[in-house]
């Protein structure tokens, strides 16, 4: 850029000089014509002379000739003329170029980039703030409401440098330079001489309430529905069950709710066979398709287990002919899906789903390689006081064992401890076994891949590289949507210069007035009454899929519209201090699942005017969020008739000097109360609202009639006619509760 502007500096130095060797060759040319006239007049004098030679005397002659100069003395009149020309261009030109050199020192240059605040605008400038101001005083833009900390369009950081006469730079933002990726990544696949067999990972899905939870309890011998809130598992467990034949089968007992659904798709992630329970008196239900729908995706065989057998409305063959129309087709279809009968309540036919599902386990030949770093998968995450952060995790490839350093999404662990299914400690975990693993730094989620590296270090490393690839696409986000609003406002800008283009500035002032007036800013009471219209929640969970699980529902609230639900923080644990003061800060109320609120808390939370809801069902948290969000919504007033009257009559009576139109009519259901409000109804369409200014029964002036008696009444509104046949309907308006639109879907 600097070589093409010295370049062009040049050419227009040249042609200056060739602008003035032109000048200077005209007036060489002038003056030698000019001399030539002088000598020619000079000889015409000369012969003058010569003829009246008796006249003049010598004396004559030599005075012109001092008047007249000879031409030797021409030319060096010319020279020192010329020569005081060229000292005067060349002093100009210095001068010229000087002048040139200065304005282009004065003017600095700013790097500027797309989406600069005001603040940072004038550092860059290395101005006040109040410069910004300054030079965007008579522009579009509203001076009130910019703030050191707003964003300015290109359009306006270009009129700021420019009336600050300064040149601009455009230039990206400031990124780190490129950086090695430092990420840990699978090891190739293991050589199949290396190989081994493997226990199958089973999951159990269905729909809620047809004893998953039983069945699994029946096979591995655990109370676990009796430890389970309202009998309903509320989050992922994984445990080993080993046989009478000595095989042993992991199990992944997800939730059979709809609102874990996202969970159950991992735990499909990490299955090797699905066994859909389905119940025989019951059928297909929602959560049934959904479950196959699972499993078609993941690509996981199922062996189907029709429960509850054992109940005498059983129907185990409606059951295989309805799941044909989902693409489940059994053994006695024709198909190649296992369907075993059993009860879970009994334990009629348990060890036959076990070797069904044995042997499809062997059919699938499940191998895996015990050597070398670990790789596995995170099953669930929650706090242990005394223990700090535990995963459950199954173990894919390798051996973990005390000691190993494992990363796991952005989180790394030193293994201090691991234990079983029964919390008993274990020195190591082989292939497709489930184990707790203790010595996390922080929690990683449920779903992550653990994968184990060679040092600390090596951990720290791996988990900053994922950090910043994190923080790098959030930036490139927040760039392109800095991008888009600047390119919607840019769009924006121009309509309106198009809309205003024609018009007379004083019509485009007059039209710009009345737009301000109508944005003007809510005043305080107004602002306070749409503060209402905000719930923001905490949602705090005793393990890291549940309160995913409970994102993941509030991901399916759609009535902002009514009011707006704003997650203000999430995370695992019992519920603390700083949870309280946070929602101290944003009016907001606190959610807890599966987790305690010490009585310090609890008090301080009542000091604080904070609401603390726990619960241990999900569905129980939803529906009280439900009522939450309805308790924002403003009162809905409904209409409750007290009675009604047909008009039979029509008539007018003078009060002074006005006629009033009085209507005689019929109570024919209820009761017309003079205290309550009225509507008058013709062919089916309300024509008036209000009240009444008298109610006759005969002369009297009376304040209630009753059904089946006759009276008189006039309106406060004198312009409605009555006609005979319209209704006259007594009503009293009452403020309901509304109800938030928002399904969750249970």
């Amino acid at each position: 850029m600097s070589t093409s502007r010295g370049e062009l500096a040049l050419g227009v130095q040249a042609g200056e000089r060739r602008n003035m060797n032109q000048k200077i060759l005209k007036l060489e040319n002038l003056l030698r014509f000019h001399t030539i006239c002088r000598q020619l007049h000079s000889l015409y004098q000369r012969r003058m002379l010569a003829q009246w030679r008796h006249v003049f005397s010598s004396a004559y002659l030599v005075w012109t000739a001092q008047l007249y100069p000879q031409p030797w003395q021409t030319h060096a009149l010319i020279r020192t003329a010329l020569s005081q020309h060229r000292l005067l261009v060349t002093k100009k030109e210095k001068k010229s170029q000087k002048s040139q050199l200065s304005s282009t020192k004065s003017k600095k240059e700013v790097e500027v980039w797309i989406g600069m605040t005001v603040e940072e605008l004038a550092r860059a400038m290395e101005k006040d703030i109040d410069c910004v101001y300054e030079s965007l005083l008579n522009t579009a833009v509203d001076i009130d409401s910019l703030e050191a900390h707003s964003h300015l369009d290109e359009v306006w950081i270009k009129e700021v440098i420019k009336k600050s006469g300064m040149k601009l730079k455009w230039s990206k933002l400031k990124q780190d330079k490129v950086r090695e990726n430092k990420d840990a990544v699978k090891r190739p696949q293991a050589d199949p001489a290396l190989l081994i067999p493997r226990s199958p990972v089973v999951t159990i899905m269905g729909h809620v309430d047809h004893g998953k939870t039983t069945l699994l309890d029946k096979l591995r011998k655990t109370q676990v529905a009796a430890m389970e809130a309202g009998g309903i598992t509320q989050h992922i467990g994984a445990f080993l069950v080993s046989l009478p034949s000595g095989e042993k089968i992991t199990f992944l007992d997800t939730p059979g709710h709809a609102a874990f659904s996202a969970m159950r798709a991992r735990g499909a992630q990490v299955t090797d066979i699905i066994i859909l329970v389905v119940a025989a008196d019951d059928g297909v239900m929602k959560q049934t398709v959904e479950s196959i729908q699972h499993a078609k995706d993941a690509q996981v065989p199922i062996v189907l287990a029709i429960n509850k057998c054992d109940k005498a409305e059983a129907d185990p063959e409606k059951v295989k002919k309805e799941l044909l129309a989902y693409d489940v087709v059994c053994e006695d279809y024709g198909g190649d899906i296992q369907a075993v009968h059993v009860s879970a309540l009994t334990g009629d036919n348990m060890m036959a789903l076990a070797e069904a599902t044995i042997a499809l386990a062997e059919m699938l030949e499940l191998k895996a390689d015990p050597t070398g770093p670990v790789e596995g998968t995170v099953i669930e995450s929650f706090t242990d006081k005394g223990r700090g952060p535990v995963t459950t995790a199954i173990i894919q490839r390798g051996t973990l064992r005390k000691g190993s350093i494992l990363v796991a999404g952005k989180s790394w662990a030193k293994v201090r401890l691991m234990f079983d299914e029964n919390d008993k400690v274990i020195n190591e975990a082989c292939p497709s076994m489930p184990v707790g693993i203790i010595g996390w730094r922080d929690f990683p989620s449920a779903g992550d891949e653990i994968l184990e590296v060679e040092s600390e270090p090596r951990a720290r490393e791996v988990v900053h590289w994922r950090k910043y690839e994190q923080e790098q696409e959030k930036n490139k986000e927040d760039l392109e949507l800095i991008e888009e609003k600047r390119k919607e406002h840019q769009e924006a800008h121009r309509k309106a210069r198009e809309k205003y283009g024609t018009l007379h500035w004083k019509a485009r002032s007059f039209i710009k007035y009345k737009i301000k007036k109508q944005q003007q800013p809510l005043k305080p009471k107004e602002k306070a009454g749409g503060d209402s219209n905000v719930l923001p929640i905490i949602i705090k969970g005793d393990v890291d899929g549940s309160v995913e699980a409970i994102l993941n529902i509030m991901d399916t609230y759609d009535a902002s519209h009514e009011c707006e639900l704003e997650l203000v923080h999430s995370g695992v644990g019992d519920i603390s201090e700083n949870d309280v003061n946070l929602a101290e800060t944003f009016h907001g109320v606190i959610y807890g699942f599966n987790v305690n609120a010490g009585n310090v808390i609890q008090q301080s939370a009542a000091k604080k005017g904070v609401k603390i809801k726990l619960h241990k069902i999900i569905y129980r948290l939803i529906e009280d969020l439900q009522e939450e969000l309805s308790s924002r919504l403003p009162c809905i007033v409904e209409e409750h008739t007290i009675g009604e009257a047909s008009i039979l009559a029509t008539f007018s009576i003078t009060e002074g000097k006005k006629k009033v139109p009085v209507a005689g009519c019929r109570v024919q259901k209820g009761q017309l109360e003079k205290q309550k409000k009225f509507k008058l109804i013709r062919n089916g369409h309300v024509i008036w609202k209000g009240s009444l200014i008298s109610l006759k029964h005969h002369k009297d002036d009376i304040s209630v009639i009753k059904t089946g008696m006759d009276c008189g009444l006039s309106l406060d509104e004198e312009k409605i006619e009555f006609k005979v046949g319209d209704d006259i309907v007594c009503y009293e308006e009452k403020e309901v509760l509304a109800k938030t639109s928002w399904d969750p879907g249970f």
